[in-house]
């Protein structure tokens, strides 16, 4: 194996663990946008990944023979809705502490997924490896070109998914009304609902598009890379996107650029496995890196990442 096909290949890996991180650091960044702190995108990323595995698993069983891992993604984006959804309605509607509510989302999801995963799989502490997952594909022609083709073009749908829905999201935020309503009421709710913008509504928005995002992000984790959900399929990767999120300023494609990094690090993690000399490295030092590399990341953020002026504040909306 040549140098370009070991680049290449560490690449691809990258591409392919960031596409989770990626997801929810969107997720993230809609939530907050709108003024709404979202500590439990760990949580959301752990609803959508037990959901696309029960999803998947049942579906492969009933016959959906092709299609469960995408009814996975269905399943994954219904279930950390709702765990969204209750994080809205206890933020906007009844004006809790956003810091607390997202952690106890956090550990709700957890304990509901362990809890019904020991339940449907007669106590197992994980589901049944599913039998259909997602599986990278070449994209003709372009999967030839040196170094580029493998890491772009011999990928899951997934991580084209996710760089679409970057595109996607920073287009929406930017260039569309509602984009720039979502963004004014997290930067001076009292102004956007003086101007007729429905605060409420649009915080609302925010707070569920994350839950789709990051239980999508979770959904990527479950269909890609372990085939089977457990209590330790996310650990922590809901927490570096937050720092992805962050890194990259609030902004889409930095967040993304960001979570390439973390990508990047973990995937240099399972990499350096595969040389006789990574047995020289003590393993818990290579499984710490991705997590060291968020603390170092979020220090050297403080001061420069400039979160929306209203950011956890609750707002009462003026009586009309």
């Amino acid at each position: 194996m040549n140098i370009l096909e070991v680049i290449g290949q560490l690449m691809n890996s990258t591409t392919a663990f960031s596409a989770a991180l990626i997801l929810a650091a969107l997720g993230g960044i809609c939530s907050e946008r709108a003024g709404v702190i979202n500590i439990g995108l760990e949580g959301l990323m752990t609803a959508g990944a037990f959901a696309a595995a029960v999803t998947a698993d049942y579906a492969a069983r009933g016959g959906a023979v092709g299609w469960s891992p995408w009814l996975g993604l269905l399943g994954a984006v219904g279930c950390a809705s709702l765990f969204a959804l209750l994080h809205a309605v206890a933020t906007v509607t009844f004006k809790s502490n956003q810091v607390v509510t997202g952690v106890v989302i956090n550990f709700l999801a957890l304990g509901i997924g362990v809890y019904l995963v020991k339940s449907i799989y007669h106590g197992s502490g994980q589901s049944d490896t599913l039998k259909e997952v997602f599986h990278p594909f070449f994209v003709p022609y372009a999967a030839d070109i040196p170094l580029i083709g493998e890491a772009l073009f011999h990928a899951y749908p997934t991580t084209y998914i996710a760089f679409g829905l970057t595109a996607v999201v920073w287009y929406a935020l930017f260039h569309t009304k509602h984009g720039l309503r979502l963004r004014a009421v997290g930067e001076h709710p009292g102004a956007a609902d003086t101007a007729g913008i429905r605060v409420n509504q649009y915080r609302y928005a925010g707070v569920l598009l994350s839950g789709v995002l990051a239980g999508l992000g979770g959904a990527v984790v479950t269909l890609t890379t372990t085939s089977s959900f457990a209590h330790n399929t996310i650990s922590g990767q809901g927490f570096i996107a937050l720092a992805a999120m962050i890194f990259g300023r609030y902004h889409p494609v930095w967040a993304a650029a960001a979570a390439l990094f973390f990508g990047f690090a973990q995937a240099l993690r399972s990499f350096v496995q595969l040389f006789d000399w990574s047995e020289y490295i003590p393993m818990e030092l290579l499984y710490m890196l991705p997590y060291v590399l968020t603390l170092f990341v979020l220090a050297s953020a403080v001061g420069k990442s400039r979160p929306p002026a209203a950011l956890g504040e609750p707002y009462e909306p003026a009586q009309r």
